[in-house]
């Protein structure tokens, strides 16, 4: 939920002529998009735990001296349809991994620099519709 809509939410919640109904239809609204959004959270940490799984597999595969230490890599992401294609670039994904680590650098330079004060509140995207 973008921060618009919350800012949207929070602005019909304080109109003292909302119905009460109008009230409820919002939380279900609400408590329905929080149960997705858990859903998803577990799928992706699940994807991420099997994944940051396979990658230790292979060091660890890799430093006993194992015959094919990629192996436990190689089908994670082929059961998630990673794989690199036949003819796909390899220069095209490690300028994406670059680039994706940059972007990481970046985002945790910022992180560090934020003040821990007052959140400046922004509307940015489309708000979710309300009753009326």
């Amino acid at each position: 939920m973008t921060r618009s809509e919350f800012d949207d939410i929070r602005a019909h919640l304080a109109d003292g002529t909302t119905h009460p109904s109008e009230l409820l239809s919002i939380a279900r609204d609400l408590v329905d998009d929080l149960e997705q959004a858990r859903m998803r959270e577990a799928v992706l940490r699940t994807y991420y735990l099997r994944l940051l799984t396979a990658a230790r597999a292979t060091i660890a595969a890799d430093a006993a001296g194992a015959d094919d230490p990629l192996s436990f890599l190689r089908h994670e992401l082929a059961e998630r349809g990673q794989l690199p294609q036949d003819g796909e670039a390899v220069q095209r994904i490690l300028a994406d991994a670059r680039a994706a680590a940059a972007l990481l650098a970046c985002l945790e330079q910022t992180a560090s620099l934020r003040p821990r004060g007052l959140r400046v509140r922004r509307c940015v995207g489309s708000g979710r519709s309300l009753p009326r």
